[in-house]
Order: structure tokens, then sequence, then C-alpha cells
């Protein structure tokens, strides 16, 4: 695999420790840094080399992410692309991207940065391939833009505008062309949607109650092309729930109430003709007791079986349980130099650890990937 992945590595010495820092990833034990690193390959020297080589150096890390990506399609072929975001909390306030501010999915504030993973998600494993990290207006004033190395052409984003350009950034390395699995609460989703439908990608994202939709399902008496909350239309589909069964992890069979209608985007003055204009699917699912959909998902795959669009949703939790039991043992977190850079070269070989770590190319049972 390394020898693929640094092949637009024009030195034999980059190439050489592009290895070093991988087999460190893989084998050292606790903390992955670049001190812990050096002591298993090499000693004091090597430290100051592997600084360099990560924080310093000139290689780009674009054509080492797109060659892993190839290399995991070949070994790992994807049933979807999964965009997910990672938060990494810190204890300081230097390293580059870190912000103090409240994070849903944790219920707390936390002083960290967060990153946006792009996933091949597999039959048998789920391997990230591309990285962004979310910066806000404040990294990119000009003293805290120097000091962290942040290039010019870095811009602040939103959640949302983070995990689209995250997705479109890897779409086009003209990789396979799978369904696009993403959250997509918290952001613009009408936007997201139409620009993803003008690019032909196929999706599966989770929405937010409050998103408007016209209603084109026939089955739903009374309603116009006035767009309605979701909350409302999912409230108003309550007789068109189906029980839905679906294979989950392993021998697990996962159950639930499944509510489909036929809806669009709501008509936008200055939207390009074609965008958006055909029917999507809007599936609220929920648990036995006939209650509020516990979650609401918005897909284009309108003539697929609800069983696997389950499915693909399912998909979500299998990159969550991949990042805490394969990535965060290969340190995908564990960067603690403060430039943009380094901590994007660390994440790119990180990624490429946990790619070997999942197909059981290393001896290290402690990954918890069978060999």
């Amino acid at each position: 695999m390394c020898s693929r992945l640094f092949a637009s590595l024009p030195r034999s010495d980059q190439r050489r420790k592009g290895m070093d820092y991988i087999r460190g990833l893989l084998e050292v034990r606790g903390r992955k840094s670049i001190r812990n690193i050096a002591a298993l390959v090499g000693g004091q020297a090597t430290e100051q080399s592997l600084h360099h080589f990560i924080s310093d150096s000139s290689w780009e890390w674009g054509p080492v992410r797109r060659a892993l990506a190839w290399y995991t399609v070949g070994v790992v072929p994807p049933q979807a692309w999964v965009v997910r975001p990672m938060v990494i909390p810190k204890a300081g306030r230097h390293s580059v991207g870190v912000e103090r501010r409240f994070f849903p999915e944790h219920g707390q504030m936390l002083n960290a940065q967060q990153a946006v993973g792009v996933w091949a998600v597999g039959e048998e494993a789920s391997v990230p391939v591309n990285w962004r990290l979310q910066l806000s207006p404040a990294w990119l004033a000009e003293d805290r833009r120097r000091r962290a190395s942040i290039p010019d052409d870095a811009s602040a984003e939103t959640l949302g505008e983070c995990s689209l350009r995250a997705y479109l950034e890897t779409a086009a390395w003209r990789l396979p062309s799978r369904p696009l699995v993403m959250d997509a609460r918290g952001g613009d989703i009408t936007s997201t949607v139409s620009q993803l439908l003008d690019r032909g990608t196929q999706m599966m994202l989770r929405v937010d109650d409050s998103l408007r939709l016209s209603v084109r399902d026939p089955a739903l008496k009374g309603f116009d092309t006035t767009p309605r909350p979701v909350h409302q239309i999912m409230s108003a589909s309550r007789g068109l729930q189906r029980p839905v069964v679906w294979p989950g992890d392993g021998a697990v069979r996962c159950s639930g109430l499944v509510t489909a209608v036929r809806v669009a985007l709501p008509a936008a003055a200055g939207r390009r003709a074609g965008s958006g204009d055909g029917d999507l699917l809007l599936l609220g699912l929920g648990n036995n007791d006939r209650r509020r959909p516990r979650e609401v998902w918005l897909t284009d795959l309108t003539s697929v079986p609800p069983v696997f669009l389950m499915r693909l949703r399912g998909m979500l939790s299998r990159v969550d349980q991949d990042l805490a039991h394969g990535a965060d043992q290969v340190g995908i977190r564990d960067f603690a130099g403060r430039s943009y850079r380094g901590w994007h070269r660390h994440v790119t070989l990180a990624s490429a650890a946990h790619v070997l770590a999942a197909l059981g190319d290393t001896d290290d049972a402690e990954l918890g990937y069978a060999s």
C-alpha cells in the first residue's frame, strides 16, 4: 500500500519517513505522539526529523489521500460514502481550529477542534479517505492564520458547508458513484440538496423537523404545493406508517415504523431550472409506540425498498463504531501540534494506518480487528 500511497513524494527519505510514521501509529502503545513514534523507530534525532516531516515539510497530502482512496476502493469496495463530523477535545487554545463551543452530540460545551471525515463504507469495514478541518472567522485573522500556517485559500465555514465541501472534494477524484449518507441537520439543507442534485449525487440525508418541503404524495389529501415544515408533514402522515425490519451488525435485526412521503424542494427564485425539481422521499423513523418519528431523512432514492434505505441510515453508526474502535486506536485525534499542515498530514497517515489495521495487515490485537 505504501508504495502506491507515497508515489507522489519526490524523495526517498520522505517516503521512508512516511512508512516509519505509519508503523509508529500501528505499533506505539498509548498516545501516538511524534515523540513516542520516534522512540519506537529511531530515537531523538528521528524525533526532530519526523517533526519536520509532519509539520514543516513541503509534501502535499492531497495526492496521498487520493491514492489512499483509490487503493481503498480496490480492497474495500464501498457501498456508500459517509460524511461524519469528528470532535477533537483539546486542553489549550493554540491548536489550529480549536474553539470553545456547544456540541449537541455531547450535550455540553467543549474546547475542541471539529473536523469532517469522508468514509468509504463497505460490507466488512469502513475507512476514512478524506478530511476537512472546520475553521471559524476568528482563525482567519492575520496573526492566527500566520502562526498556524493556514493557507490563503482556506475560508471560514459552517459545519454544513465544511461537510458538503469535504464530500465534493472527494467526489472530484472520480471515485465510484455510491450514495452519500450524511447528517445535514443544522445547515442550509435546501442549498445542500440542490447542489447534490445538480451533480447527480444519490443521497440519504438526516434533516431537521423545521425544513420546509412541498408535498407531492397522492396518498396525502388536502395538501397543495405550499411548502410546509417536516414536522407538520410527518404529523399528517401517521396513517402511512409501515413496520420495516432490516439487518444490523452481525446477526442483529433492527425494526421500526417507517413513514414514506413523496415531497419536493420548494420552488425558489433564482434556482436553476431542473435543480431539485424532481420527487424526493421524506422518511420518518419511529418506534412501535407510533409517536412522532425520532429521526427524519430525505433521499432521492425514491424507487428502492425501505429496507435498503434503513441499511444506508445504519452506516452512520458503523462509522461511529469504527472511529472509536479503529481510527482512535491508530491516533486519528492524537496530533498535538499547532499547524494546519501538520494536522492534515497526521490525519492522512493515520487514515492509512486505519486502512491497514482494518484489512488485518497488522498483528496488533489491541486494534480490535481480526487478522
